[in-house]
């Protein structure tokens, strides 16, 4: 008996890792490798406040639903989300709380949900709040009130329910809110570049679908008899590496052709030798060497924003060296 209460108890701790470490891949997924925090912004002026609560609190729900999009969590998930952030923290990213609780959840340290660097970031607590909702069976039937206190039991639950209007008005609020992950430190970026980045940035999250992407935006991916047919790329609506490629030098005026391997052909090549200290941002970059199969834009600080492959979705990611085969500049 004690060995299955040990074996037990053993699961529970390797689930909650398992749970912690899937938040930071979700984050790092939509918004990247970052070396700050993801900064959202409202949609428009008029978000910036919305049943009481004003600019500081409205980017924090802001965060809350932008991750949840693009989790793909249904928007009732939103709801409850902001609801429970509003219950335990009114949506201020709290250093305090009962017992080890911090950030705009209010979680514990002690209890699974991360360190408190990671639970004081919006984004990481979001993950790790939705995460934990998803895995709920039927949460989507349930009232506000069961669904928060199933994620994150609190001794007054009733207080949740308190909240529910209020936060609907607020995901309303937010609901073209935009967030991006871009590190303090990152290259400054102007003109052409800039357009280039900009748009591919905000495309962040959007499913790989192999042969999508056009000059305006995601399409409807097609059929490769192999990987990508797995995944069902041929009814997602989304971007294959080039299509994003091409669609992001679009916004600054500049057609391309939909293939990596024609894309590589093309402007100022950068050699392999020269590594990616001879880059500027909007260059871009081609993997692998001997046959190019793969191309994403250079954001700096060996961060290229792509989309990589089937079953991912549009992210920043290091440039792999091990697969890098030289670059190529549109933006003189």
């Amino acid at each position: 008996m004690a060995r299955i209460a040990a074996a037990g108890a053993a699961f529970v701790v390797v689930l909650i890792l398992l749970i912690g470490a899937g938040a930071i891949a979700i984050v790092q997924a939509v918004f990247g490798s970052w070396g700050g925090s993801v900064n959202c912004a409202p949609a428009g002026a008029t978000a910036t406040s919305a049943a009481g609560y004003g600019p500081q609190e409205m980017t924090n729900a802001a965060t809350i639903v932008v991750v949840g999009k693009r989790m793909n969590v249904p928007e009732q998930g939103w709801v409850v989300a902001v609801a429970t952030a509003i219950t335990e923290s009114q949506l201020q990213n709290l250093d305090h709380g009962d017992r080890d609780s911090v950030g705009l959840f209010q979680q514990r340290p002690s209890q699974g949900w991360g360190t408190v660097a990671q639970i004081m970031d919006p984004a990481y607590s979001s993950a790790q709040f939705y995460t934990r909702l998803m895995a709920l069976l039927n949460w989507q039937t349930m009232p506000l009130t069961q669904a928060a206190q199933a994620v994150q039991p609190s001794g007054f639950p009733d207080r949740y329910a308190k909240y529910e209007q209020a936060a609907r008005q607020i995901v309303g609020a937010v609901q073209g809110a935009t967030c991006d992950a871009r590190d303090a430190a990152q290259v400054p970026v102007t003109g052409g570049a800039e357009q280039v980045i900009d748009a591919a940035r905000s495309q962040l999250g959007a499913p790989y679908a192999w042969g999508g992407g056009t000059a305006t935006g995601p399409s409807r991916g097609i059929r490769d008899s192999g990987v990508a047919d797995q995944h069902g790329d041929y009814a997602k609506i989304g971007f294959d590496c080039s299509g994003l490629v091409l669609f992001a030098y679009a916004q600054a005026g500049i057609s391309l052709p939909h293939q990596s391997e024609a894309q590589f052909g093309l402007g100022t090549r950068i050699p392999q030798s020269a590594g990616l200290a001879a880059l500027k941002p909007a260059d871009l970059v081609f993997c692998s060497p001997g046959s190019i199969r793969h191309v994403g834009i250079y954001l700096g600080n060996g961060q290229m924003i792509n989309a990589y492959e089937s079953g991912t979705v549009v992210r920043v990611q290091p440039v792999d060296l091990g697969e890098y085969a030289g670059a190529v500049r549109l933006l003189q």
